[in-house]
């Protein structure tokens, strides 16, 4: 297997700093791996989860250099998972999920990132698959700075219990990421290297 960057043992603090730091570590890592990341990453979520069969899966549309969850879509959908994807409803709200599989075409949404079309069933995710700019060893996520993902993962908490994956190269994960009340904690993060799984921590 490739080497890849050590962690870095700490990051600064300011988060437009924070964020160039990590586009740079994920940038060296995605050139380094190039398309055989996502068949690795495939196989390692393969040997560490076993969802229940009826599982409802949201992936996510790759973008630049992320990390690429479109291999191990395909395997869940041939295993007869439901796959959906997000949709921004609005700058300042929760991401809502359309129902979307392998093949089906995506439209423009925020930001040109691709999405399910308007006429796309609504979905309600089991599991969801995260991208990120990096991550440390308690669960915390460095995102773009939108904050869609905490609040989504916030009201799905709220409603029932779902399955928060980080999605990463390993070189993104740090040893502490600076954290606000309504930041919302991953329960894995699947690198080339394997699952990560973070302890829950009882709230104050």
């Amino acid at each position: 297997m490739p080497e890849t960057p050590e962690p870095a043992n700490s990051i600064p603090g300011d988060k437009p700093v924070l964020r160039a730091a990590a586009r740079a570590r994920r940038s060296a890592a995605a050139a380094l791996f190039g398309a055989r990341i996502g068949p690795i990453l495939m196989a390692n979520f393969m040997a560490a989860f076993s969802l229940p069969p009826r599982a409802v899966v949201a992936g996510y549309s790759t973008m630049r250099d992320e990390a690429d969850a479109g291999p191990l879509l395909a395997a869940l959908a041939s295993r007869g998972h439901a796959l959906c994807l997000p949709v921004v409803e609005a700058p300042a709200a929760a991401l809502g999920f359309r129902q979307w599989a392998p093949g089906d075409a995506l439209v423009p949404g925020y930001q040109g990132i691709g999405e399910p079309a308007a006429g796309a069933a609504v979905a309600h995710p089991d599991v969801v698959l995260v991208p990120l700019l990096a991550f440390d060893r308690g669960g915390h996520r460095l995102g773009y700075g939108g904050g869609f993902y905490d609040r989504t993962l916030a009201r799905l908490r709220e409603a029932g219990s779902v399955l928060a994956i980080g999605i990463a190269f390993s070189a993104q994960q740090v040893d502490r990421l600076p954290g606000a009340d309504h930041d919302q904690r991953l329960d894995a993060v699947l690198t080339e290297q394997g699952v990560i799984r973070f302890e829950k921590k009882d709230e104050a």
